[in-house]
């Protein structure tokens, strides 16, 4: 009699392994609970020794010859997985690229934002592949561009290493550049926040003797009736004389 709902050890639940009596080998090599080889026996044996020792047939190796299984509790078996599973998944990021584009006419200050985040990014142990686009005319001065990826280079060179020299592919020049060790790597910047305000000191117009800028301050504004520093009251036209 087939059961409605499948179970809970079946590969359909989202685990994808295959548990006990969804072991469809006739013959297994069965790995012991003290992880000491047991042999090739028969499905029957190997499920009668879990049932003896109270554990579940997990097959670990489906597509060995013949299949491994290994004598182990089942939800010790997928903590163990997921286990592995998030220590694997926290080093893929360093597998990950980041891509930054440049142009030839980039500015000084765009340029410095650029590798700012580029050596963020090889902080993180992330690789970055640099892009630099020509367009129109500017094809036949690929020297800039060159002079804009060697700059590039030399700055985040605490950081990371290319692993080749530029080449100019297209209308482009591309390189890569791969994180150095975390002991060869240079110290991490200290983050600065976009757009933070310059210290009073460093504004225009700063005196010790005020605690503002003083271009910041406006002119007082005149009381009424008393005429401004150009010469007109409230009334701009009070003198002008008309000729009768």
């Amino acid at each position: 009699m087939s059961h409605p709902y499948p179970s809970r050890h079946s590969p359909s639940s989202g685990s994808f392994v295959r548990v006990n009596g969804k072991i469809r080998a006739r013959e297994v090599r069965v790995v012991g609970t003290d992880n000491k080889q047991l042999g090739v026996l028969t499905l029957g044996e190997a499920l009668n020794l879990a049932r003896v020792g109270g554990v579940d047939l997990v097959e670990i190796a489906p597509n060995a010859t013949p299949p491994v299984c290994r004598l182990v509790d089942f939800g010790k078996f997928r903590y163990e997985q997921a286990k592995k599973d998030k220590e694997s998944r926290k080093h893929q990021h360093a597998t990950r690229v980041k891509e930054v584009q440049l142009s030839p006419k980039i500015d000084s200050h765009d340029l410095a934002v650029k590798i700012e985040h580029s050596i963020g990014f090889l902080c993180e142990d992330m690789k970055v592949k640099i892009t630099l686009k020509f367009r129109g005319r500017e094809m036949a001065h690929t020297e800039f561009g060159f002079q804009v990826i060697h700059k590039f280079l030399a700055e985040i060179a605490p950081y990371g290493h290319q692993d080749f020299e530029p080449k100019l592919i297209g209308r482009g020049i591309n390189a890569m550049i791969s994180p150095l060790p975390r002991n060869k790597r240079a110290r991490p910047p200290a983050p600065t926040a976009a757009g933070e305000a310059p210290l009073a000191s460093q504004a225009p117009g700063w005196s010790p003797e005020r605690e503002t800028p003083v271009h910041n301050e406006r002119p007082a504004r005149p009381q009424s009736g008393q005429p401004q520093p150009d010469g007109f009251a409230n009334n701009p036209f009070a003198q002008i004389e008309v000729n009768r």
